[in-house]
């Protein structure tokens, strides 16, 4: 805060009014209701709730509203409010296998066991700008066909879904990823700071936490050769998944409720090193609510930063895990660059002091050069004169 400035306190609650007032806008329009936010701007949600830590359709929705939309700020302020809450305990892992899917693509097989199911996307849309829905009323503009119901409900899935990667495993083609025994549990990032080296649960951890628009930069970077990968899109999936908790009570696991994820798998080629034959590895990407683009970018950087542990050459800032790690989350740098907006007197004061003496140096040091140089400088008619003179 500007508390340095007199009478500070004043000004801050003035600025606070007024925010209130800018974030309101016309008064005469109806007031943006938290249920709208909830229901109308779903994909916003979802990303502050993946990168806030906190999986509340209904507190992402305010923080948004409180944040007049800027959803860095939202995800600080709920990141900020989770510090507050108990912590009762850790759910189970998720077998994302079992979720009820709404969407389910993959780019490496045309068929796949339970086909590819399109959903809700705007992958086929023209990306034509929709005059329609500034009609009032846009219930009745907004293109629905009279067939569908505008409410979202999961289709019905007869057939199971395996995932793709399970058919590449089943002919020994891509890494195996199984449980290690006796390995330490995952630390929990929310709670502990980020420490080197990380292990990859921390990574991930990280990077679900991480800003959207950084790690898509750092994807399509990674994608332009600044890595050694070969992405393929093994699948990509959204739905519904059941959370079960272990309750030391009762002595049994009981579902606690359910969320929407995105979960990605890409596929990445691997040429091999000693013993291991060439394969294909893989990286993974999980986010709350429908999060394709972070889901996706997340998995192409967690390959990338698997670099080392696979035995390729680090030749791309994409595959430093400490540069990636360190700089990947929204709240953290917005902090550190936002905090050049608090007074600096003393700082600026001090530098103000010594570029003036520098100055004033290099004018002097400039000077003198000057005059030795001009007094160097006489030219053979002068000397003869000078003789001259002295001889008379």
């Amino acid at each position: 805060m500007y508390v340095a400035v007199k009478g500070g306190e004043r000004a801050i609650e003035a600025s606070w009014r007024l925010l209130d007032k800018e974030r309101r806008g016309d008064p005469q329009l109806a007031e943006l209701s938290v249920a709208q936010i909830r229901e109308q701007l779903r994909l916003a949600v979802a990303r502050v709730m993946t990168e806030g830590s906190v999986y509340d359709e209904e507190l992402a929705a305010l923080a948004i509203k409180q944040a007049a939309g800027d959803l860095v700020e939202a995800i600080f302020l709920l990141r900020a409010y989770r510090t507050t809450l108990p912590r009762f305990g850790y759910t189970q892992p998720i077998d994302t296998e079992a979720m009820r899917v709404e969407r389910r693509i993959s780019a490496t097989f045309k068929d796949v066991p339970g086909g590819q199911l399109l959903g809700a996307t705007y992958d086929y849309t023209q990306r034509l700008l929709d005059f329609a829905l500034l009609a009032e009323g846009d219930a009745d503009a907004s293109g629905t066909p009279p067939n569908l119901s505008p409410q979202r409900a999961a289709p019905v899935v007869a057939e199971a879904m395996p995932r793709v990667v399970t058919l590449l495993d089943k002919e020994g083609l891509i890494e195996r990823e199984r449980p290690t025994p006796n390995a330490p549990e995952p630390g929990d990032l929310s709670r502990e700071p980020l420490a080197f080296p990380a292990s990859r649960a921390t990574r991930l951890q990280n990077l679900a936490r991480g800003d959207e628009g950084f790690l898509l930069a750092m994807g399509y970077a990674t994608q332009r050769g600044y890595a050694n990968s070969h992405p393929f899109a093994g699948e990509i999936r959204f739905g519904t998944i059941s959370v079960e908790m272990e309750l030391d009570e009762l002595g049994e696991t009981v579902d606690i409720g359910e969320i929407d994820i995105t979960e990605c798998q890409m596929i990445n080629q691997f040429a091999g090193s000693g013993a291991v034959p060439p394969t294909f590895t893989q990286g993974y990407g999980l986010a709350f609510g429908h999060s394709e683009r972070k889901a996706m970018a997340m998995a192409l950087v967690d390959r990338a930063l698997r670099a080392e542990e696979l035995g390729e050459t680090l030749a791309s800032p994409t595959q430093d895990i400490e540069f990636m790690l360190s700089h990947s989350d929204s709240v953290e740098a917005s902090g550190f660059v936002q905090h050049l907006k608090l007074p600096h007197y003393v700082d600026f004061q001090s530098e103000l002091e010594l570029v003036r003496r520098l100055r004033a140096q290099h004018v002097a040091q400039h000077a003198t050069q000057n005059r030795d140089a001009s007094e160097s400088e006489t030219t053979p008619q002068q000397t003869d004169h000078d003789q001259q003179e002295q001889a008379a």
